[in-house]
């Protein structure tokens, strides 16, 4: 079970826009994430490889989490928005509820759950 001072550390890093280093401090080496139901990315290599990705090409981001966080146990559920402004002007706005399984301080498995047809696009006007 992460304590409350860990898990605010980790939502500030995550609303500061370092989402590949916030996996790098906040995940075990091993970790499994998962978006909906697809296939987990296996690995916290896998899991930075990835964030660094997306934020390449994005302009600008904005990452909020909204409270309250639940925490039960070794079981954490956030509830965050993004709005990323990607190189061409689009924008894609997601909300997603973040389930995670900490062990000990760090992240051991997380599921994203979001609807899918939020990750389309939009142009601003």
């Amino acid at each position: 079970m992460p304590s409350p001072e860990t898990l605010e550390r980790f939502i500030t890093r995550v609303e500061s826009n370092a989402h590949a280093e916030a996996a790098e401090e906040f995940y075990t080496v091993d970790a499994t994430m998962q978006e909906n139901q697809a296939t987990p990315r296996v690995g916290r290599d896998a899991h930075v490889a990835s964030e660094r990705k997306v934020m390449a090409r994005a302009a600008a981001v904005e990452s909020r989490c909204v409270r309250p966080v639940f925490v039960a146990g070794d079981r954490v559920v956030i509830r965050w928005v993004f709005t990323f402004t990607w190189q061409d002007g689009s924008v894609t706005h997601m909300e997603e509820l973040a389930y995670q399984r900490w062990d000990g301080e760090l992240i051991a498995e997380e599921t994203f759950f979001y609807d899918p047809a939020q990750r389309t696009p939009r142009r601003p006007g």
